[in-house]
């Protein structure tokens, strides 16, 4: 049947940046089909205990991990912490990024350097040390949470859109060397989401720039319309799926 292939019991799930809005909406989602998904946020704070309580309340098993990416060892922590309470990680989802809107006149070595080490570098190095458990098993789910902008960047955020595009040709680089050994790669960009991220201040930019961004079903989208598509690839639904940038946008990169 069709709703057994969404059943994610007994799978380990690992959603980096989950204590709110699209990452939160993602675990939550993979802990209704049945995965055991830990949270993480930098600090493994109460937004993040809250967001595993949910879970809980659910019926689900959840733990917390508190690691900021960009520190050094960061990754080989993350496994560690991420492992110890149900065992190897079959499903990860690589939601965490640094986001700093400037004027690319304005852009310092230091922001550019946050926000391709934060998103695009820890991105391989969570790939290189979770896959080879995916693969000894026959079975894993790698989704990279990416952005519209890969398709349409926004003026104010060319360097965040250049890592996730860096990110979406990564995805398919890696699809393609894991797809006979039972793991799918997959990239899942999402528009305008209504999020704490939205309420951001960002740059001005000028009405025809604006008018070429604009949403053509009418307005932002919801986490939860990021989940269900997340559900779909880290499931056996999307078991012949791989390789792929699917945007949930609300029609914005057309």
């Amino acid at each position: 049947m069709i709703k057994d292939l969404f059943n994610l019991s007994g799978k380990n799930a690992l959603v980096t940046g989950s204590s709110q809005g699209i990452g939160q909406a993602i675990a939550l989602a993979l802990a209704e089909f049945g995965a055991n998904v830990i949270v993480h946020n930098r600090h493994g704070d109460e937004e993040a205990q809250n967001v595993a309580d949910q879970i809980r309340q659910i019926g689900g098993k959840s733990a917390v991990v508190g690691i900021d990416l960009s520190e050094a060892n960061a990754i080989e922590k993350l496994y560690r912490q991420a492992t110890e309470p149900f065992g190897p990680i079959d499903i990860l989802v690589t939601n965490a990024s640094v986001q700093i809107p400037a004027k690319w006149q304005e852009t310092t070595i230091d922001d550019f350097d946050k926000q391709v080490n934060a998103n695009w570098k820890s991105t391989l190095l969570m790939m290189q040390r979770f896959a080879p458990d995916m693969v000894e098993r026959g079975w894993g789910r790698i989704l990279t949470i990416g952005s519209v902008q890969e398709q349409k960047p926004h003026p104010a955020m060319l360097v965040y859109a250049g890592t996730k595009a860096a990110i979406a040709n990564m995805v398919r680089n890696l699809a393609l060397q894991l797809a006979d050994k039972g793991v799918t790669v997959n990239n899942l960009s999402p528009g305008v989401i209504e999020t704490p991220r939205t309420d951001e201040p960002t740059p001005p930019i000028p009405d025809q720039i604006s008018q070429r961004m604009s949403i053509p079903i009418g307005s932002e989208g919801q986490p939860e319309d990021i989940a269900g598509m997340a559900a779909l690839l880290c499931s056996d639904a999307g078991r012949y799926i791989t390789g792929q940038t699917i945007f949930v946008d609300g029609g914005m990169s057309l």
